[in-house]
């Protein structure tokens, strides 16, 4: 699914280096402000423990894992919302991506400048909330405009509801809010959707920290946790230098090793590519059989016909049914004839909501 979180940040917050550790692409990493300018776009592997579960018992002859994109984007600078710095290429960018991975540099060093001169992430934060919050003000008064006075001359029921959605979210940017922090319902949203708004995508904090802090994080995380407590955002603590030596190691065992000498059970980066997972509101259901196991991705809430439509097309178009195994039954009994005999196989129709690690098999007719 063409689905992507972008990696915001302030200039020289380690999101270059963030972003050579998820991807293979080789992002420049520089320390001076705007080595970023084009976007760079890495296809990134979902690490999912099931998966390896699945090929021992099921031993096919491939394993297909599910993606996620990763946009790296541009430092930002105050006065992006009017075209400082590269602010028009970076807010377009933005305005492109499903939801936002925010660095912030959480560390000292002196030998790694700071655009701003002194480290404090929640004005780093902040800097770039405004940005965005003072550019989606200027596209909510753009559309309050032309629907103001279908609103208040009118009949037409919709323009006075879109009015009114329109106006709460311009007290709540005026008020330094984001858009997000609205809560809007599937229905409100539909009259914002045109707008493309900056601050109402998704959020997931990472704090870029110094080695010794990777684990209990410091003073700076602290700050961030408090400041965005109000949010509901996930903040996750990472080391992106300590992440690069790790993607540098050659073998398995290698990288094993350096993480059990630094206390960790897995590299910071597979928590941050399932989290981006989670922020844009993904899950994975699996097929299996002796030639293929795959995961596949799929948006929460969809229905057994629109899973069957992310492999083909014609699948949805022609669905009878899906044949269902949970996940847990069939690592339990072992096989999917198992599951069958144990009463464990659901036949489900167009109504059914698939849910995480669910198994199918799809019946279909063209």
């Amino acid at each position: 699914m063409a689905l992507q979180c972008g990696i915001v940040g302030l200039p020289n917050v380690g999101k270059s280096t963030l972003f050579n550790c998820l991807s293979n692409a080789k992002a420049q990493a520089a320390n001076f402000p705007f080595c970023t300018i084009e976007p760079n776009v890495g296809v990134i592997t979902v690490p999912d423990e099931r998966l390896s579960t699945l090929e021992k018992l099921v031993k096919p002859e491939r394993v297909v894992p599910t993606t996620v994109e990763i946009v790296d984007i541009a430092g930002l600078v105050k006065g992006a919302s009017k075209g400082e710095g590269l602010g028009n290429k970076f807010l377009a960018n933005i305005r492109e991506t499903n939801a936002i991975i925010h660095v912030l540099r959480c560390f000292d060093d002196p030998n790694v400048v700071h655009v701003d001169g002194s480290i404090n992430p929640v004005r780093d934060k902040e800097i770039i909330d405004t940005e965005l919050q003072l550019k989606d003000l200027e596209t909510i008064d753009a559309k309050l405009k032309r629907v103001e006075k279908q609103a208040k001359t009118g009949n037409d029921k919709d323009a006075k509801k879109a009015y009114d959605v329109l106006l709460n979210l311009k007290n709540l940017l005026e008020q330094g809010k984001s858009a997000r922090s609205a809560n809007l319902s599937q229905m409100d949203m539909i009259h914002v959707a045109d707008c493309c708004l900056l601050t109402i995508k998704p959020v997931l904090y990472v704090c870029n920290v110094d080695e010794a802090s990777v684990r209990t994080g410091n003073k700076y995380v602290d700050a961030v946790k408090e400041a965005v407590k109000s949010e509901q955002a996930e903040v996750l603590i990472i080391t992106a230098q300590m992440e690069a030596e790790i993607a540098s190691l050659e073998t398995f065992e290698e990288r094993q090793l350096f993480l059990a000498d630094m206390g960790l059970a897995e590299p910071g980066v597979n928590k941050l590519i399932k989290a981006a997972y989670r922020i844009l509101n993904l899950q994975t259901y699996f097929t299996a059989g002796v030639k293929e196991v795959r995961a596949w991705t799929i948006i929460k809430g969809m229905t057994a016909p629109q899973a069957a439509g992310v492999i083909h097309t014609d699948f949805e178009k022609g669905f009878i049914r899906a044949e269902v195994i949970k996940y847990n039954d069939f690592i339990n009994l072992g096989s999917e004839a198992a599951c069958k005999d144990a009463g464990k196989m659901g036949v489900e129709g167009k109504e059914y909501v698939v849910n995480d690690g669910d198994m199918m098999h799809f019946r279909f007719n063209v």
